[in-house]
């Protein structure tokens, strides 16, 4: 305030001294007069000082307000942010609750198919009884028969003893009608065990990753059986093994290379692996790519490889296989991180002249299928291809079943997946399984095997 004062009083002094000495020059003007300029200059020194503060008190607020601003923003990406994981929250626990449903639904099910394949089990068990007593019973006819023959009974009983034979004949279709019923509800079961243990993998993230172990050895895959080779001793053509299921069940226990012969076919060698209660035959193998698998329609049709490593069987042999009884096709798959799949079909397999044609129908896997069912595929190489099916080259790599060109291969080129340039497409390299519906799969190795299934023992 007294800084103000002193602004305003100023020009009045000054004004009243100029006034007051006008007839004096400037050099005469007294030292009292120098002080008040000196306290006006520094009075400008100071207001000066005074402006510049506040400039930069000025700049301060703008950049405090610019501060703040960023500060807010941050904040809003923020509050969005949480409240995207919030929703990303409620979706995962919605479907949990949708798996946890599903599940438990499934294990009902599980339940119910159970009691009704119990059911079925004390139906065929009476059947069977029953079976005994009429088998009794016709023995009996047959000594009334033999006594028929000799003139002791009357020509009547004969219509007693058509009307048994007659019903016993349909007690045994009832029971290989039921018989049909309880093998298709077990593999009913084993696909809800599949789909439960799935869920569950998902529910708590992890998943079950089988391994087989492979006993070691080298076989070759030769069109003539050198006995030498083979594991089973030298026996009898006519006396050998029809597959690994026969020699699984004269008590052999560790795989390897056998000697088999198919009903109405040569002997040949086959892989055979044995687990604790089944037996597969093996009909192809990849792991490593040591055997080249782009081979010719001859090549296919005999076979060819190393048994004790990669090798694909030859299709006379595999549809000498198919036409002896009914077989299960068990594929084994896996990817370059090591997971592993598979999937199972009920098939038909057509002779040579239908160029080995191949009729599927899914029954149990945890992968999608990726071969399609109940449609007639016809066996291909490079150099034979079906009337209406012309592959170029780089499509038509190694042998396989096919309704159209690319897509599913086990046995194409094998090579390792390389790094994907963008805007490159890199199809059907290497071995692949291609659903439908769904991404291609670029596979490791792969196994392809029959199992025998044992309903002929009932007839």
């Amino acid at each position: 305030m007294k800084v103000l004062i002193l602004l305003l009083l100023s020009p009045l002094v000054f004004s009243a001294s100029i006034e007051k000495h006008e007839d004096m020059h400037f050099d005469s003007i007294p030292s009292e007069s120098k002080s008040r300029f000196a306290m006006l200059d520094d009075v400008r020194i100071l207001a000066n000082g005074l402006l510049q503060l506040g400039h930069g008190l000025k700049d301060f607020v703008h950049k405090t307000k610019g501060q703040i601003n960023e500060i807010f923003q941050k904040l809003n990406l923020f509050d969005k942010s949480f409240y995207d994981l919030s929703e990303q929250t409620n979706e995962i626990r919605e479907k949990e609750e949708e798996l946890k449903e599903k599940t438990s639904k499934l294990q009902e099910n599980n339940e119910e198919l159970k009691n009704l394949s119990s059911k079925i089990y004390t139906q065929i068990e009476n059947l069977l009884q029953d079976k005994v007593q009429l088998q009794d019973k016709i023995v009996r006819l047959e000594e009334k028969l033999n006594q028929i023959t000799e003139g002791h009974q009357e020509v009547q009983d004969h219509k007693e003893v058509a009307a048994l034979k007659q019903y016993v004949e349909q007690q045994d279709t009832d029971i290989k009608r039921l018989l049909k019923v309880v093998a298709d509800q077990n593999v009913q079961l084993d696909y809800q065990n599949s789909q439960i243990k799935d869920l569950e993998d998902k529910i708590g993230n992890a998943s079950v990753v089988e391994s087989k172990k492979r006993s070691p050895g080298i076989h070759k895959l030769d069109d003539q059986i050198n006995p030498s080779n083979s594991t089973n001793p030298v026996q009898d053509p006519n006396d050998l093994p029809r597959d690994c299921s026969d020699i699984y069940n004269q008590g052999e226990r560790q795989s390897g290379s056998y000697t088999i012969r198919p009903n109405n076919s040569e002997a040949f060698s086959a892989y055979c692996e044995f687990t604790t209660d089944s037996a597969w035959t093996l009909i192809q193998r990849r792991t490593d790519g040591s055997v080249e698998f782009n081979q010719t329609w001859e090549d296919y049709t005999r076979g060819f490889g190393d048994l004790a490593g990669e090798f694909w069987l030859g299709l006379k042999k595999i549809f000498s296989l198919s036409q002896q009884a009914d077989y299960i096709l068990h594929i084994e798959l896996q990817d370059w991180k090591g997971n592993q799949r598979f999937v199972e079909y009920l098939f038909t397999l057509g002779g040579q002249e239908t160029s080995y044609t191949l009729q599927l129908s899914q029954v149990l896997g945890n992968i999608p299928s990726a071969l399609p069912e109940y449609t007639p595929l016809p066996f291909s190489t490079s150099d034979h291809h079906s009337q209406h099916l012309k592959c170029p080259a780089e499509s038509s790599s190694g042998g396989w079943w096919k309704s159209s060109c690319g897509g599913t291969n086990l046995n194409g080129k094998y090579s390792k997946p390389k790094s994907r340039v963008k805007g490159e497409r890199r199809r059907g390299q290497g071995l692949t399984w291609k659903p439908e519906k769904g991404r291609m799969y670029s596979l490791r190795s792969t196994k392809m095997m029959l199992y025998r299934t044992e309903l002929e023992n009932f007839e």
